[in-house]
């Protein structure tokens, strides 16, 4: 099944067709919020990165990676024709996708350049989201639909797309709701429903994963600016995450299964900084993979963490 995203393309074209900037992204409250509705709406689904050449080539032509997870270097074709390839490691419902420096274009393709996908599980949630961020003060929230090209020139309808603003320095983040036509198409190789409106992040990504040990992504932590902050929490509690303010100016959000930790800094040090991913066993001893300038440990039990940077030991 494909495991590929817009991400980068989705930014490009949102600056394009909007020069709207939020006026009221702030931070809100320091007080830990849940959905009014009792759940989230919005589920971590993956994040990307672009790291340093040495570090993204070494990902790329990695043999101990291709074991620990269902791991893929794939070239997507979205909307307007644009074209990307990233290096993918897809587990169950949640993956990663990684990029080094130059591919993608302008700001999108430079180090420590990044963004989050926030999907729905339930069709209709992300207007409720989108609903939302206009009750908390953002105006015109930026929609965006996704398409998908699989090689014979006819897009079809990927998913839908709510950003908070077009503007940023480094990083973005959207709330995202897969669509019937992506699913009805058999080249997708997606599965069946499990429930009316199910339009899961299980249901999209394939069971590959299985084969390997990387499971899911449990907890990133993530550097960004505090400008790329401030328009990131909103959509983090329309989507009705658990959001805490943390000393310093940082975030912790967590949708139940996915803690998502923001970290304000200076352009020049935003990145990935550190993933924890479950696994499908437990591992009796304790593996380090040093993969370009970053660390990979495997073990012992039944949990990996990747650090990357100045984070890696």
């Amino acid at each position: 099944m494909s495991h590929r995203r817009v991400l980068h393309v989705l930014m490009v074209l949102v600056v394009a067709l909007t020069g709207w900037v939020t006026g009221a992204t702030g931070i809100a409250s320091a007080q830990e919020e849940g959905s009014p509705t009792g759940r989230p709406l919005l589920f971590y689904n993956h994040a990307y990165g672009v790291l340093d050449r040495e570090t993204a080539d070494a990902v790329e032509h990695s043999a101990y990676l291709r074991d620990f997870a269902n791991f893929q270097v794939r070239t997507t074709t979205g909307a307007g024709g644009e074209t990307w390839t990233g290096r993918y490691l897809m587990g169950r419902e949640t993956y990663l996708e990684l990029f080094g420096v130059g591919d993608l274009p302008g700001q999108d393709g430079t180090l420590g350049a990044g963004g989050l996908g926030l999907s729905a599980e339930r069709a209709g949630d992300l207007a409720t989201v989108t609903a939302r961020l206009r009750d908390q003060g953002v105006p015109d929230p930026v929609t965006f639909r996704q398409t998908r090209d699989f090689g014979d020139g006819v897009p079809v309808p990927w998913f839908d797309a709510v950003f908070t603003t077009g503007q940023y320095d480094a990083f973005g983040a959207w709330g995202m709701e897969y669509l019937p036509e992506y699913f009805a198409d058999p080249r997708g190789n997606t599965e069946p429903a499990s429930r009316p409106g199910d339009v899961g992040r299980e249901r999209y990504l394939s069971d590959g994963y299985r084969d390997h040990l990387m499971k899911d992504v449990t907890s990133i932590r993530l550097g960004l600016t505090a400008r790329d902050l401030a328009n990131t929490v909103p959509l983090l509690r329309a989507g009705g995450l658990a959001v805490r303010e943390l000393p310093g100016g940082g975030v912790v959000a967590q949708d139940g299964a996915t803690t998502i930790r923001l970290d304000p800094v200076a352009r020049e040090q935003a990145g990935l900084r550190r993933i924890e991913m479950s696994l499908n066993r437990r591992v009796s001893d304790r593996h380090e993979e040093r993969i370009g300038r970053s660390t990979l440990v495997v073990g012992p039990g039944d949990r990996a963490v990747w650090t990357f940077g100045a984070a890696a030991p």
